[in-house]
């Protein structure tokens, strides 16, 4: 095995050295699938994968500089993203004293991840093709998540999955003896919320000036992606969903298509609401309990949000990186926060950073979004508008998503996050004629 991955690693270096490109699509391709070798081989911490493909990308791009016209990362999304930062670098000295190896993990996805990637995708897919390969890309690997999210359910988990169910998984994985489809992600959380993401970018597409042979098959990715979100068991995704069709129904500035988008969304919340339809299937009846104010598990969301908020009273800057959650229990178990379960992003950042550093971040994120909602507005190429108004609501839905769920901290959604933010400020620049 040593032998064979050796002589693959050769010759992906040696491709990658010609065009450094294709070391940022190998790390598309890893980012969705290093769980399989997580979980069916095991032995190493495949995440550290990332580091190890990024860095052999930017040293082939450093030593192939002259390629590039290096002034395209002049945009307010890299320096916006080299303040956020450095403001991560700056909390290895939050005086609340957190541990510097438990920094040193999470900066590494909530930090260094955006600002390495993001600039690679100014300088290395900035041109239409790359744009349309992207989107095939990552529609053809959660294809696949899917189908093996389908595998899970209807025949049966490998070794490695049952193993990790074994581990500890079992106890959020299996509820009332139905399983959680988790497929190769981390969990069913990140597993679910992608599939809600990629169901809404394929209907979005599914509705652009295409031909009708791509706009069924994106229908039918459309339809089996929803599917992989209700075995998923995973409620928040309900809303990574509807956000990000409202987003999508509001970038089209078509009156029409708001007022019937706008309608059919109203109606399948009221019937999640206000009927019991369909509660004989438990994947639609968990769907419909997200929408439940009085359900267990949010109420004590809400508590652990109440006990956050009081000890961070007086600790306007946080309790440090690494502070809560996996990185808290295993280098921080002296500290408070180490003890409470952050149940989202959203409030796993409030926890590290504090309600000064939590504020920065989301005027950040609400003044990227604004200025991709402006880009997109215009952008004359119809189809190209189509693409990035899919790829905006798909941020959007994954952005609000993740106030339930660790979503846009995980792979592949901070991944997809990433590139997709910069593929819209790069619209501009394929934006070569007015007809689709």
């Amino acid at each position: 095995m040593i032998l064979i991955v050796g002589a693959l690693a050769v010759v992906y270096i040696i491709f990658l050295f010609q065009d450094p490109a294709i070391g940022l699509t190998a790390l598309t391709v890893y980012c969705f699938l290093f769980g399989i070798l997580a979980r069916e081989v095991g032995g190493l911490a495949y995440g550290i994968g990332i580091e190890l493909f990024l860095l052999l990308i930017w040293i082939a791009v450093i030593i192939l500089n002259k390629r590039y016209d290096w002034k395209i990362l002049n945009n307010t999304l890299t320096k916006l993203m080299l303040a956020w930062f450095i403001i991560s670098v700056v909390e290895i000295i939050n005086p609340a004293g957190a541990s510097v190896r438990g920094w040193l993990q999470e900066i590494r996805s909530t930090g260094l991840f955006p600002i390495l990637v993001i600039p690679l995708v100014f300088l290395l897919y900035n041109s239409k093709q790359k744009l349309n390969l992207f989107l095939i890309l990552v529609l053809s690997l959660s294809l696949l998540a899917t189908i093996n999210g389908l595998k899970q359910q209807f025949i049966g988990l490998s070794a490695g999955e049952e193993q990790f169910l074994k581990d500890g998984g079992e106890i959020t994985h299996v509820l009332w003896g139905r399983l959680r489809v988790f497929s190769f992600y981390s969990d069913a959380g990140q597993f679910g919320a992608s599939q809600a993401s990629f169901a809404l970018l394929a209907m979005v597409l599914a509705v652009g000036p295409y031909k009708w042979w791509k706009r069924l098959i994106l229908l039918i990715i459309a339809g089996l992606s929803f599917y992989g979100m209700l075995i998923s068991g995973t409620r928040g995704a309900l809303f990574a969903l509807v956000v990000g069709a409202f987003f999508a129904i509001f970038l089209t500035k078509n009156i029409k298509v708001l007022i019937i988008g706008g309608t059919l969304a109203l109606m399948a919340l009221f019937f999640l609401k206000y009927t019991y339809i369909g509660n004989g299937n438990y994947q639609i009846y968990r769907l419909r309990t997200a929408l439940d104010p009085q359900e267990a598990s949010l109420n004590v969301r809400f508590n652990n949000q109440k006990i956050i908020g009081q000890y961070l009273e007086s600790r306007p800057f946080g309790g440090g990186l690494g502070v809560i959650g996996t990185w808290g229990k295993e280098y921080n178990k002296d500290k408070f926060l180490s003890t409470v379960e952050p149940d989202s992003y959203w409030v796993k950042l409030w926890a590290m950073y504090g309600i000064v550093g939590f504020t920065v971040w989301f005027c950040m994120i609400l003044y990227i979004f604004g200025k991709c909602c402006g880009i997109i507005w215009k952008i004359r190429n119809e189809g190209l508008r189509y693409k990035a108004i899919a790829m905006m609501s798909t941020c959007a839905g994954i952005f609000f998503c993740s106030y339930g769920n660790e979503v846009m901290n995980s792979q592949p959604s901070s991944l997809v996050v990433s590139v997709f933010l910069a593929f819209i400020f790069l619209c501009p620049n394929f934006d070569d004629k007015p007809e689709s």
